[in-house]
């Protein structure tokens, strides 16, 4: 890593490393670490939340007010971001689809418009088990950030000529959400990589240090679907997506959160998963009526996009209710 950002830092003052994040504890650490520690001169870039949190929304100006960082946030349209998240759910069941495409794709844009070499995020590999290809050494290699076609892509399950022709969206509306061109990217050099593969990324002490050096604050109460407050805090809709994970794949938040801290050693397995049987279950109503009023869906509408989207293998009907075959023991 010293090798790498000694190619890439910049003396002249001028950006070298771009590093995405909202000012939650791992953007804020990951930002700090390469500006304090590292001699950096990171620019950070915000695609926000869909519904900010008013802790969430503290945070993020502490990031930057207290942290010291130069900052670009990029909102799209609110109308059509507001469509985009009511399809994904009512189609897909993930109302964190138009959250995650933004945020993914929105650093390699910033970076070419800025010519700015490196992109670091931050957690991948030790939040998320992803495989180590996956820390590519240059975009080009990266199929995910960049698209050829248009007429290929889908948001919220629906093709993107289908949300201009049927739902009347400018293609200027969608755009945000697209990849970055794969010829503009052939051309760079720019290179993306996830901090978590260099230096000993722990959730727990990610949020220890985002606390002292940029005035990050946990939630005022537990997160409801699992034990914790500081994990996922900015948006509203977080916690519906964790309730979603549960119900397509029979992971709920709880299941998450205790599955990295067994691994870094702050929980037994035992207590992990008496943790998972006590809040994995547990429906997020704190915010549901408001984020149900925004999208304009009703109660009905949405629980029946849940059934629909329960796998035979993993859920089966007893005495009425819906159950779990397999739980985690």
């Amino acid at each position: 890593m010293l090798e790498l950002l000694a190619q890439h830092r910049k003396t002249d003052g001028s950006y070298d490393c771009v590093v995405p994040g909202s000012g939650g504890k791992d953007s804020a650490y990951a930002a700090h670490l390469l500006k304090y520690k590292y001699d950096m001169h990171p620019l950070t870039i915000t695609w926000p939340p869909t519904l900010y949190t008013d802790y969430g929304y503290q945070n993020y100006k502490n990031w930057l007010e207290v942290g010291g960082f130069d900052n670009i946030t990029f909102k799209p349209s609110g109308k059509t971001h507001k469509l985009l998240t009511r399809l994904s759910i009512l189609n897909l069941l993930h109302p964190f689809q138009t959250f995650i495409l933004g945020q993914k794709n929105l650093a390699p844009k910033i970076a070419l418009n800025y010519d700015i070499p490196l992109i670091f995020y931050g957690e991948n590999e030790a939040e998320y088990g992803n495989p180590i290809a996956d820390n590519a050494s240059s975009l080009r290699d990266k199929s995910y950030f960049a698209i050829n076609d248009l007429n290929d892509a889908y948001l919220g399950g629906v093709a993107v000529p289908e949300l201009v022709s049927d739902y009347n969206v400018p293609m200027s509306d969608l755009m945000p959400y697209m990849p970055a061109s794969s010829e503009d990217l052939e051309a760079s050099n720019i290179e993306v990589h996830y901090l978590g593969y260099y230096v000993k990324w722990i959730p727990q002490e990610s949020y220890y240090y985002a606390v002292e050096h940029t005035g990050f604050q946990a939630r005022p109460f537990r997160t409801q679907g699992t034990y914790s407050k500081y994990n996922s805090i900015d948006d509203k809709i977080d916690d519906l997506h964790y309730y979603t994970t549960r119900i397509k794949f029979g992971l709920g938040r709880a299941s998450y959160d205790a599955s990295q801290e067994i691994r870094n050693n702050h929980l037994t397995r035992e207590e992990g998963v008496a943790l998972v049987h006590k809040y994995d279950h547990e429906f997020p109503d704190r915010y549901f009526n408001e984020i149900l009023e925004w999208l304009e869906i009703t109660e009905e509408e949405f629980f029946e996009v849940v059934d629909r989207n329960r796998s035979p293998h993993l859920w089966e009907k007893v005495n009425g209710e819906w159950v779990l075959k397999h739980v985690v023991s």
